[in-house]
């Protein structure tokens, strides 16, 4: 009887109830199959949950599973499996809510923050993708009880068109003395938001220029209830759905928009990574999204959960003439269509809207707190680009790229969701972003610059990984 660990992660903000319903009936699929489980019973949510789980951790075991019942930061990843030398098969499931719902679960970006996490600490990891009781679930858990773990065809890395190397150098120069606004820190366990300071001034010759979050949210409090009220009305003459939302909520939301529009440009801020919660919603009681989208409609990108190697990878695509990007997360493989959804909480600008006219603002997915956008994505062609660390060069960056084709549908998501049809298998191209240790925050790029992204990639002495 092969002994196995599993671990059921999961984060309160999400629906717990599926959540936990999820993990019991995969602990009881495994039990079926004959496995003899330990671990603990209930959800790891918490860091007392996640310090008690520790115990459970055999080296020895035939099976290592953490089951992502809903979305969780790679903290339960680090301090659980940093150290084990053998492969985390991480199960994730499709998501179950109905279309226009929140992400209910957010399950498969957590095994990609996992994977990214314990790729880079140079662990490795498996992923099992789908529900208890489908029959190819089934006999995956029992091949890999068998020793068997899912092995996914690697993607080759294809060469690419270059472009014309002068051109690019001198966008690439355009960068350099550039700087990014940083609010905050990294929150705990989002492994993608670290960076290397010296790594952006030797590779792009980026600076950056750093604003203590208590110390912008006490700007934001500050400011003139004049200029503010002056902020909603442009912002509702843009939107006129914000008139349906909570009317302070709005007005902060509007004070933030002013603080960020007037440090931006007394700064000449390229870019700007924001730690986006819990302190916004928590001590402000609003959500930045929507103030992030109105920046980002004026021309300079923006990012949440203070993701600073996203915002090089916006600046850079904007420097080769893509315009303007989108912060992703992948949240939705569906196999039976071929289709990849990406997806983030709403602070898209509205310009990338399917029906810019109709890029309607509401409150944020989980907080429920205005404001953040409710829109899907422009259709169209698309790549999926990002900047991220080499784990076969730790004092380096790769580049992720691969491209394809934004289909219309209803928003899938509450935020702002594109469906992509990528032009690599969907499936293979989701196993290995996360076998593979890439973030799970990606960037959407809406014109295809890809020769540009290859020419730049070789001129600073980047790897390029494409898809």
């Amino acid at each position: 009887m092969a002994r196995v660990v599993m671990i059921p992660t999961a984060r309160p903000t999400f629906r717990v109830d599926v959540a936990r319903s999820l993990a019991d009936a995969a602990r009881t699929a495994l039990v079926e199959l004959g496995a003899e489980v330990s671990g603990p019973v209930d959800l790891v949510m918490t860091p007392e949950d996640v310090e008690a789980a520790t115990a459970w951790i055999d080296p020895s075991a035939d099976l290592v599973v953490n089951v992502c019942a809903s979305f969780s930061d790679a903290t339960p990843a680090l301090r659980l499996y940093r150290d084990l030398d053998k492969p985390v098969l991480l199960w994730t499931f499709h998501e179950p809510g109905p279309v226009g719902d929140r992400l209910w679960l957010n399950s498969l970006c957590g095994a990609n923050l996992f994977g990214h996490a314990l790729v880079r600490e140079g662990g490795a990891v498996r992923l099992l993708y789908g529900h208890p009781d489908q029959p190819e679930v089934r006999e995956t858990l029992r091949a890999s009880l068998r020793g068997e773990l899912p092995q996914v065809e690697a993607l080759p890395v294809r060469p690419g068109e270059r472009a014309d190397t002068e051109a690019v150098r001198a966008a690439l120069a355009s960068l350099r003395g550039q700087r990014i606004g940083l609010i905050g820190e990294a929150p705990a366990g989002f492994t993608p938001s670290e960076y290397d300071p010296a790594l952006l001034d030797r590779l792009f010759g980026l600076t950056v220029e750093e604003f203590p979050v208590e110390s912008f949210l006490d700007r934001v409090r500050d400011v003139d209830p004049a200029e503010a009220e002056q902020e909603v009305t442009r912002a509702e003459q843009a939107q006129p759905s914000l008139k349906t939302l909570d009317r302070e909520q709005v007005t902060t939301s509007a004070s933030i928009t002013t603080t960020l529009q007037a440090w931006t440009g007394k700064s000449a801020l390229a870019a700007v990574a924001v730690r986006c919660w819990p302190e916004f919603p928590t001590q402000l009681g609003a959500c930045p999204c929507s103030s992030l989208s109105r920046v980002a409609d004026l021309g300079t990108p923006t990012t949440c959960e203070r993701d600073v190697y996203g915002a090089v990878t916006m600046l850079l695509l904007q420097s080769l003439g893509a315009g303007m990007s989108y912060l992703v997360d992948t949240v939705d493989l569906d196999e039976e269509n071929d289709i990849v959804r990406f997806w983030h909480c709403g602070s898209a600008a509205t310009a990338l809207a399917a029906d810019p006219s109709d890029a309607g603002q509401y409150v944020h997915c989980n907080r429920r707190l205005g404001v953040a956008g409710n829109f899907p994505l422009r259709t169209g062609p698309v790549i999926v680009a990002r900047l991220t660390e080499d784990p076969d060069q730790p004092s380096g960056l790769r580049l992720l790229l691969t491209a394809g084709e934004s289909l219309p549908e209803p928003n899938r998501f509450q935020g702002n969701t594109a469906a992509v049809r990528l032009d690599v298998p969907a499936r293979q191209a989701v196993h290995n972003l996360v076998t593979g240790g890439f973030p799970h925050h990606t960037v959407l790029g809406f014109r295809d610059v890809r020769p540009q992204l290859r020419t730049a990639a070789d001129l600073v002495g980047i790897p390029v990984v494409e898809w």
